[in-house]
């Protein structure tokens, strides 16, 4: 049984890392919303997400090993209000942690379990809740035992984790410093709600695509019986895959993921009628159950949490690899259970064995594991950096090659001659623009836009020639990252250019072109450019002012051309001023379409000036249109705000342990 054996000991590494966030080095910033002593202004609040308070001193004073002390007795402290299967909790525990954190989607880094909003609608009158607030209630003792040290959402996780290690699981570690979130508003992107049906809406349920994490409104990943219920384990494999894509976890992940968490407990579904009115429907009582009598009805034998009812394997309280020895061992046949949706029960591969079959079940996406080998990949991990060079004769050679022609790609031309200063700040901000501040995937660090999926992106077309003007430079400085080269090459035309207050902070390091793709995600593009560009700001980490300042970025002509526009909103592409504003606000537009089909807006009665419907959407809002009317006729205002912006964007992904950035704020 290798293959099981090496599954149980990526899960060690998933557990750890992927699944419910406790690296070693898990940058949460104290709920990532939170500026603090050592982050300044480097990553802000995320504007939709109300937090409570948060007791730094208290966290780090913390002592873990009373809370996990306290959490294994817990464990077996079963109460008659809400019996323990097996006598006891840590399976309970285990699935109140992974649907915490499994709402994490990398299409814009909402979800997940900082901020714990698994305590407030949406989340908690989700199907795949069903009961969750009971294990809430059983953890409440402990979190009023050790108050503002202890945030639901560490609770949460650690109580998981704890679960793990309690029934011989491996040991995890763990990082706190969540903040706890006081409403669930943030977690409305999710869904189902107005807020999600305008950001990622689902036209069939069952087939949700991103940016929606799961398959199914209310779930957690895919539909455990099947893709809309049908009980086709080959059908399932492939939705798993696009689904387990969208949390950041690969093959091998995925199988050590679901495999470790169903080596404990059983699902519950004797009750064909369910288990009653969700927290919304009924808060006072919620999910009360409707089979039973007395004091068990809804609790016990009569609980009704998925609709599914039976354990994985013969021994649910103990860490071991039976799951995956039972998927392998037998055959499966698919039946109606008692819950009314379809699982599955061993049989026989050799009918003369006489070995009695087990009790026990899988779902059609247990069974799916079997019928993909493909399951068995694990990621490389990347290389040190490497020694700094001397960055003043790097800017010296970046300061001659804005103004020398290359044969790599044609250039501006302003008076005349050539210049690459708008080309390498738009190959800068590309680079970092996909930094993400809800679940800090992205940004230059690494240098990804040199591969590919990044590099092949629309926004990026003539990027890697723009990278290829450069790389006489990165010839002569064997020693310099190519993620350095971008940052600094950007920065430094800026400062041509006239901008104030841009500075450069070095030490990044290059992904290896081995390693598999990055889970990176360029910024969104909505059919509302006001919507667009407001949530692409939150997910960016910018706030408004900073948004529309980043706007007014140099702009190539010869760039908006490659990318099909007509051409720019101004021909000279070697000043950062306020002008843009003037020319948004003093002009009337008209939506044309450029030879090569994109859309895009001419000044009415005037030639070759022309802006996006992006552009527009600062004028079409009224709170951006302030703003713009602000930096129209303060130059000062606008210069500090774009500054703050692209310092901000530069160095997001800087993180040095939990709570630090490699460079001064």
């Amino acid at each position: 049984m290798a293959a099981p054996r090496f599954l149980c000991a990526v899960l060690i590494s998933i557990l750890a890392t992927q699944a419910i966030q406790v690296a070693a080095k898990c940058p949460f910033h104290f709920g990532r919303a939170r500026m603090d002593d050592d982050v300044g202004a480097i990553l802000q609040a995320e504007p939709r997400r109300m937090l409570t308070s948060a007791d730094v001193k208290a966290v780090n004073e913390l002592n873990l090993d009373a809370v996990k002390a306290d959490l294994k007795a817990l464990f077996l402290d079963s109460k008659d209000w809400w019996p323990a299967d097996f006598g006891n909790y840590g399976p309970l525990m285990i699935r109140m942690a992974w649907h915490c954190a499994g709402s994490y989607r990398t299409s814009d880094g909402r979800g997940g379990c900082d901020g714990a909003r698994q305590r407030f609608d949406p989340e908690r009158s989700w199907a795949d809740n069903t009961s969750l607030d009971k294990a809430r209630k059983l953890l409440w003792p402990i979190k009023e035992k050790y108050g503002s040290a202890l945030s639901w959402g560490d609770l949460m996780i650690l109580a998981g984790n704890t679960a793990i290690e309690s029934m011989g699981g491996p040991i995890l570690g763990f990082c706190a410093g969540r903040i706890d979130d006081a409403d669930g508003s943030a977690s409305e992107p999710l869904g189902p709600s107005l807020d999600q049906e305008m950001v990622a809406p689902c036209s069939v349920n069952g087939e949700c695509e991103a940016p929606l994490g799961a398959s199914t409104m209310e779930l957690i990943y895919v539909n455990p019986e099947g893709p809309l219920g049908n009980p086709v384990p080959e059908l399932s494999a492939p939705q798993i895959r696009d689904i387990f894509g969208r949390m950041a976890m690969n093959d091998s992940e995925t199988v050590a993921l679901v495999g470790g968490g169903h080596a404990f407990g059983k699902c519950h579904g004797a009750c064909p009628t369910g288990p009653g009115p969700s927290p919304r429907q009924q808060p006072w009582d919620p999910w009360p159950g409707t089979c039973g009598n007395g004091t068990m009805k809804g609790k016990g034998e009569n609980t009704f949490t998925s609709g599914f009812d039976g354990p994985w394997t013969t021994q649910p309280t103990k860490w071991d690899n039976e799951y995956y020895q039972n998927l392998l061992k037998y055959d499966w046949e698919v039946y109606m259970g008692p819950g009314g949706h379809h699982q599955w029960r061993p049989v026989k591969k050799d009918p003369s064995d006489p070995e009695e079959l087990p009790d026990i079940i899988m779902l059609t996406a247990d069974v799916a594991l079997t019928r993909d080998p493909a399951y068995l990949e694990i990621a490389p991990l990347p290389p040190p950096p490497a020694t700094l060079p001397d960055f003043k004769a790097v800017s010296k050679a970046i300061a001659k090659a804005l103004r020398t022609a290359s044969p790599a790609l044609e250039g501006d031309l302003v008076g005349g001659k050539p210049y690459y200063g708008a080309l390498f700040a738009n190959l800068a901000y590309q680079c970092a623009c996909s930094f993400r501040q809800t679940d800090y995937t992205g940004g230059c660090n690494g240098a990804r836009i040199r591969f590919s999926p990044q590099k092949d992106w629309p926004n990026n077309v003539a990027m890697d020639r723009v990278l290829a003007v450069l790389e006489p430079i990165k010839a002569s400085f064997p020693t310099l990252t190519y993620s350095d080269l971008i940052v600094l090459a950007g920065s430094n035309a800026l400062t041509d250019a006239k901008a104030k207050g841009i500075r450069f902070c070095p030490g990044r390091s290059d992904a290896d072109p081995n390693e598999p793709p990055a889970p990176v995600y360029p910024p969104r593009t909505m059919n509302n450019k006001i919507a667009q560009l407001m949530d692409n700001g939150i997910v960016m980490g910018l706030d408004m002012r900073e948004m529309v300042a980043i706007q007014a970025r140099l702009r190539s002509p010869s760039q908006q051309r490659r990318l099909g526009f007509s051409g720019s909103w101004t021909n000279d592409a070697s000043k950062l001023t306020n002008e843009y504003f003037r020319v948004l606000l003093d002009n009337d537009w008209v939506n044309v379409t450029s030879s090569a089909g994109q859309l895009e807006m001419k000044a009415v009665g005037k030639e070759g000036i022309y802006m996006t419907p992006t552009d527009l959407a600062i004028k079409w809002d009224a709170v951006l249109s302030a703003i713009a009317q602000e930096f129209a006729t303060d130059a000062t205002a606008f210069y500090t705000a774009f500054a703050s912006a692209w310092n901000k964007m530069m160095i997001a992904d800087r993180f040095k342990g939990p709570t630090a950035n490699e460079c001064p704020s």
